[in-house]
């Protein structure tokens, strides 16, 4: 079997698409393929580049931020750069070629894409417009050109047939994992790795994302303000994500906290950084409105720490009973819940227990392999 994947996700900063897509490439160089080359823009090669989590940009340049608002200039782009990968994969016919990122360029060969959620089409308002106009040009000629599709979840391959009334035996789900670096650590390692963060081992709570409106921030700004005082400034929330799209006014709310003593905000913290990051917390609270998977929850569990997030989506499906839900809207019951997590040892010893059970079964090997099953089925056909 021979295979071409798109690396154009491994890029910085590398959130839950771009973790996808390095952990596949590299759990796929693991299964003996005969041929596995990687196309990154419209460059063919070898070699799986290391995530760029020592990108010296933090912000967009002002030239990028202008060409993006643009419709015009975005469409030709997109064009532009779909044309140069279709002539990269020329001679290729006999390869299959995975898109992991809903987009798929034209390709006279077979191709799987990978759709991780729908998000642009049934919360649109949580996106930028012109993310969602792109988007539903993009995964439109994706359908016409993908012969499979793959999904992190059962949840979403339902979801995804129905939406797009394309047969269920077509669309196969494929779960995610962690990595092996997210796991429980000693309080040495974790006194060491936090004490540059300023952060003491299990003496907060954590959140890590995109600052975004799909996070539902808000409500947990709202929940975790009202909890007692003592019990906030024992355990202060710790907020660590790459600034997104409409996030100024939790940004305000963040540097309002902060003054008060209950919240720090980290900013984007690097791949090296995280899975001590995560290890730390005494409890990791997730309230997102949507998710096609939910990688953060995963990682947690795997850490060895209680996760408290919403009912939305593919959530649930991922913790299992790992974790304890509230629906995204409910503040009241986010609240209490932050407050057991914090404060409920009993609770505390089985939510852990649960979660590295849960998270075990998972795997990047199981990933790979299940990834083949459907190039399998795709080049059998």
């Amino acid at each position: 079997m021979k295979v071409v994947l798109s690396i154009d996700p491994i890029r910085f900063p590398l959130t839950g698409i771009g973790r996808y897509t390095y952990e596949l490439a590299r759990a796929l160089q693991q299964t003996g393929l005969e041929s596995l080359q990687f196309l990154r823009r419209n460059r063919l090669q070898q070699a799986l580049p290391m995530p760029d989590d020592a990108h010296p940009m933090a912000t967009t340049p002002s030239w990028k931020r202008w060409v993006q608002k643009s419709r015009i200039a975005v469409f030709l782009a997109r064009r532009l750069n779909a044309g140069l990968q279709g002539l990269a994969l020329r001679g290729l016919e006999d390869h299959l070629f995975h898109g992991p990122n809903f987009y798929l360029p034209p390709f006279p060969g077979r191709s799987v894409v990978t759709i991780h959620d729908l998000c642009v089409y049934l919360l649109p308002h949580t996106q930028p417009p012109e993310r969602v106009r792109y988007m539903h040009a993009e995964i439109e000629l994706s359908l016409k050109r993908a012969a499979a599709l793959i999904t992190p979840t059962e949840s979403t391959r339902i979801e995804v047939s129905r939406f797009f009334s394309w047969p269920l035996e077509r669309v196969h789900a494929v779960p995610e994992a962690s990595s092996p670096e997210f796991k429980p650590r000693s309080d040495e390692e974790l006194s060491t790795g936090l004490r540059p963060l300023g952060l003491v081992p299990g003496r907060y709570a954590l959140f890590t994302g995109t600052i975004e409106p799909r996070k539902n921030l808000g409500v947990l700004l709202d929940a975790y303000s009202r909890l007692p005082a003592d019990a906030r400034a024992r355990w202060p929330l710790v907020i660590a994500g790459f600034r997104g799209w409409e996030s100024d006014d939790l940004h305000r709310r963040f540097e309002r906290a902060q003054r008060e003593g209950w919240l720090r905000y980290l900013g984007f913290v690097p791949d090296r950084s995280l899975p001590l990051l995560m290890a730390g917390a005494r409890l990791f609270a997730y309230p997102s409105l949507y998710e096609g998977f939910g990688l953060p929850v995963l990682e947690a569990m795997a850490s060895g720490v209680p996760v408290v997030c919403s009912n939305a989506a593919s959530l649930p499906e991922v913790a299992g009973r790992a974790a304890a839900f509230h629906a995204p809207d409910d503040v009241d019951a986010l609240s209490n819940l932050l407050r057991a997590g914090l404060e409920d040892d009993a609770w505390r010893s089985r939510a852990i227990a649960a979660g590295l059970e849960r998270a075990a079964s998972f795997s990047w090997d199981r990933c790979a392999r299940e990834t083949l099953a459907v190039y399998e089925s795709v080049l059998n056909s």
